[in-house]
């Protein structure tokens, strides 16, 4: 085994372009990444890597090495998982990545969830809006809210994914109530700057295929949909926002929701995994635990 992790951590070293990434997608130091590579050196007798001050890259060897052993280390993991599924018993480590503000607001109590119906896979849950490359980095699955992007993952809908429209009242007694969505580009909007298109906020209107653009203004920009629900909480202007950040202060009558008959463009919330002969069984039933716990109309939109 121990050859084995020497050769893991070569090919996560070329993979990742450094000591510092292979050890953190294996989950241990730089220091150790370096002896692993450096010991694989000294029991095959040659240099597979070059290394400088500034940079490291493969020898023609190592690059040789690398294009065989690859395939190989793959072909086991896909032993190993087939084995794991027959046996009946999810186990091991699931590294798992998903956006900051839906990861702490709606996803960790589903994965408290999980982790007290599997007590024997060990969950490693990194909360970031970073596109992360799930395989480069060693990522086991993903969360993501949008559209899927990476078309080489396979990608699960758990569930649509709404936005909508959101202000105080007292925001509203002073500036009035927009009757369309014409009207929004004479209001203080409030923009989330995680929205890729600012500023302009995409609307399908009933009956009509085409969405309609409209742009928008205001002074107050946040990286954070939370930041941004906060200031329509007190009366600055019209947020537009996804349902799960907005779905408890609507509840509350913290905010009152406008044009309720228009949509955003379509969304979804998706569970993204590496396409592989043999899915790991603590990945498929991860999945399926969250199609399960998002199935119907979800938690955040009820009750408004």
């Amino acid at each position: 085994m121990e050859r084995l992790d020497c050769d893991r951590m070569f090919v996560a070293v070329l993979d990742g372009g450094s000591f510092a990434s292979a050890a953190q997608r294996l989950g241990t130091s730089s220091g150790q990444a370096s002896k692993l590579v450096s010991r694989l050196e000294a029991e095959l007798g040659v240099q597979l890597l070059k290394r400088t001050t500034r940079a490291l890259s493969p020898t023609e060897v190592g690059l040789a090495y690398y294009e065989r052993i690859k395939p190989l280390l793959d072909e086991f993991d896909a032993l190993d998982a087939s084995v794991r599924n027959a046996s009946g018993a999810p186990a091991g480590r699931l590294r798992l990545t998903a956006p900051m503000s839906f990861g702490t607001l709606q996803l960790t109590p589903a994965l408290l969830d999980f982790a007290r119906a599997f007590p024997d896979i060990q969950l490693d849950v990194s909360f970031s809006d970073r596109m992360v490359n799930l395989v480069d980095e060693g990522f086991d699955a993903a969360i993501r809210v949008g559209s899927p992007g990476d078309s080489s993952l396979i990608a699960r809908r758990l569930c649509d994914m709404r936005l909508v429209l959101v202000a105080a009242d007292t925001y509203l007694e002073r500036r009035g109530t927009p009757a369309g969505p014409d009207e929004l580009a004479d209001h203080d909007c409030i923009l989330d700057t995680n929205l890729r298109d600012l500023p302009n906020w995409p609307f399908r209107l009933p009956g009509q295929a085409a969405p309609v653009t409209v742009a928008v203004s205001g002074r107050l920009r946040f990286s954070s949909g939370e930041a941004c629900l906060a200031a329509a909480e007190v009366g600055l202007g019209i947020a537009y926002l996804p349902s799960f950040i907005a779905g408890p202060s609507l509840r509350a009558g913290k905010v009152r929701l406008l044009l309720p008959e228009l949509e955003g463009p379509p969304h979804g919330l998706y569970a993204l995994y590496p396409p592989s002969r043999h899915l790991a069984l603590k990945v498929r039933v991860l999945v399926d635990f969250l199609a399960s716990c998002y199935r119907g109309a979800p938690a955040w939109d009820q009750g408004w």
